[in-house]
């Protein structure tokens, strides 16, 4: 059965590091990939899904591993139905998870978001039997979270990344920006990734009360409409004669 990103060439990524292991915290972005993103804002959503795969892909196989184990006979739709449940209301909960105000505040919960975003797309993955692990997996967040068209752009965008994450290894990044920019540039790129209109969710934290009210609504109606176009695509990764539900064009609108 073919992967549903997969395509003839596959994504340029570097050298992964130690996976993340069972004990250790996941719940938020590691400050590794904050500075990888920090310094090169343009390309963070690309740095998140690699990122993503590498330290959540194998958390999301143990868990549908662990869980066909313990309930036999249980259906790739209920256990997507599980992990949507549980991903949502973690969504809902990162509106004010840093507890940092301003915009640092606002950047910070954006990127929470979407990781906790990938986090579950990964989760269904392993649902439906494809493997949350493979380095295709990160071309299929880019697509699904809506920062690329279509898997070919993600993956060349997934190449281009690695090779300035290289670059910067190996040349440093040069004159930086000022950190307000670049902060500013990260958090667009980042709530767009997290499926929100960037300038209302980045810049409503820096208004008091603004962030508690808006983010509780918006991150869980992002994340709810990415639950359901990442169950169309991998539900068709385990019966590819299965058609996408129609659904109507509002109801992938996306409000902030």
């Amino acid at each position: 059965m073919s992967d549903p990103a997969a395509a003839d060439e596959q994504p340029t990524t570097p050298a992964s590091p130690r996976p993340a292991s069972a004990g250790e915290a996941i719940d938020a972005p590691p400050a590794t990939l904050w500075d990888r993103m920090r310094r090169d804002p343009q390309y963070a959503p690309e740095h998140l899904a690699v990122e993503a795969v590498r330290r959540l892909g194998p958390e999301a196989a143990r868990w549908a591993r662990q869980a066909r184990a313990e309930q036999p006979g249980v259906t790739a739709e209920t256990l997507a139905e599980q992990a949507v449940r549980r991903f949502v209301s973690r969504a809902r909960l990162s509106g004010a998870v840093s507890g940092a105000a301003g915009l640092p505040g606002a950047v910070i919960d954006v990127g929470v978001l979407a990781w906790t975003q990938a986090r579950m797309v990964l989760h269904i993955a392993a649902a439906y039997g494809a493997d949350p692990e493979h380095p295709d997996r990160a071309a299929d967040l880019l697509v699904l979270q809506r920062v690329h068209k279509v898997a070919a752009s993600a993956r060349l965008a997934l190449g281009v990344a690695a090779g300035r994450e290289r670059a910067g290894a190996l040349f440093g990044g040069g004159g930086q920006a000022p950190l307000g920019r670049v902060m500013l540039r990260l958090g667009v790129r980042l709530a767009q990734m997290a499926g929100v209109r960037a300038a209302k969710r980045v810049f409503a934290k820096v208004i008091p009360g603004a962030a508690i009210v808006l983010g509780t609504w918006a991150n869980s109606s992002a994340t709810t409409n990415l639950a359901e176009r990442s169950r169309a695509l991998y539900r068709r990764h385990g019966n590819p004669h299965i058609p996408s539900p129609r659904r109507p064009p509002e109801a992938d609108d996306q409000s902030a």
